[in-house]
């Protein structure tokens, strides 16, 4: 296990998840298995490591783990023998996976007073690979904690909720997401609350916006659609040359479309008079009023049709220059 980000000793941005596993821990009765269930990106993983700490700090402080003590140390950098991490083999958690993991837990542990095994996005995980992990789950080896996390939106197998205690994890303020990314990646913060709003209270989300660049590609798609109309020849390249930008994101191209449809959705909010606050794409606010003299509400409920249409031949394998193209004309 690894990560590019330092991971705080203390859970952050979760008040509610971090009173319930500090009173389990300070209680000693800690549950064989957990379950951190939430929106992606908004710290599930970085809990699951601050509670493994706290379980095993050599020198607690203040009720939390110490952060540089010799089992911190290793638990920070991902170096721990006795801290487990799984994640997902392409889309899913594959049963080999779990056989792997039922077989080191079968050693006791190296040096941790509690092994802890972080297996992540169990949404994803495959029925036959669920079903290999309940007897583990109802009866995990001594000295053993399996916490597991997954989507709030569903997809977890009932026979698995049952067995673990649930912990809720929801999506962080944007101030707390603005700040913490004005502070490690050193943006100003502009651009650190366009990034929150954009990413919808998931640290994970902005960080990973903030790398790609996709809010500047959003941008320059939307200015271009404002620039042209359908009737104009001259708006023929400039589209088309976007259409092979955006194509060639291929991974992140779906959050691209996700980006589009939050702006869509922002600019249905504006034209109804809905409340600012939930207003997503704040870097676009100077574009809204162009947007919503071009575009009437059954324009925008059309573009929100136009937009699914192109996910789904993406799902399909099609070409995804031409799936770009095909719907940037569209839009116009």
């Amino acid at each position: 296990m690894s990560s590019a980000q330092p991971v705080p000793a203390i859970i952050s941005g979760q008040p509610k998840a971090a009173t319930l596993l500090a009173r389990s821990a300070g209680s000693d009765k800690i549950a064989h298995a957990y379950l951190f269930r939430g929106p992606d990106g908004v710290g599930k993983r970085d809990a699951a490591i601050a509670f493994a700490a706290r379980l095993n700090c050599d020198t607690l402080e203040n009720g939390a783990a110490c952060g540089h003590c010799p089992t911190c140390r290793k638990l920070f950098s991902g170096n721990h023998p006795d801290f487990i991490h799984i994640e997902p083999d392409g889309a899913a958690i594959k049963i080999g996976q779990i056989r792997e993991l039922k077989k080191a837990l079968s050693f006791p542990p190296l040096e941790a007073r509690h092994r802890v095994a972080l297996l992540a996005d169990v949404h994803t995980m495959r029925r036959e690979a669920a079903n290999s992990l309940l007897k583990t789950l109802e009866e995990p080896p001594a000295d053993t904690i399996l916490i597991l996390t997954g989507d709030e939106a569903g997809g977890i197998l009932p026979t698995i909720l049952s067995r673990c205690q649930v912990i809720p994890f929801f999506a962080l303020p944007y101030g707390h997401v603005a700040a913490t990314l004005a502070r490690e990646e050193e943006i100003g913060e502009d651009e650190a609350a366009a990034l929150a709003a954009a990413a919808e209270g998931s640290l994970g989300r902005a960080r990973m916006l903030h790398k790609s660049g996709l809010l500047a590609q959003r941008r320059t798609i939307i200015e271009t659609l404002l620039k042209y109309s359908a009737a104009a020849p001259k708006g023929v390249e400039p589209l088309l040359n976007l259409a092979e930008e955006s194509g060639a994101l291929k991974e992140t191209l779906p959050e691209l479309f996700d980006l589009l449809r939050l702006w869509l959705r922002d600019l249905v909010i504006t034209a109804i008079g809905g409340p600012a606050a939930l207003i997503g794409s704040r870097d676009l606010q100077p574009l809204s009023a162009s947007a919503l003299q071009r575009w009437s509400l059954p324009d925008l409920i059309e573009r929100f049709d136009l937009l699914a249409e192109a996910e789904k031949q993406l799902s399909r394998n099609c070409n995804r220059a031409l799936v770009c193209e095909v719907l940037f004309f569209a839009l116009l």
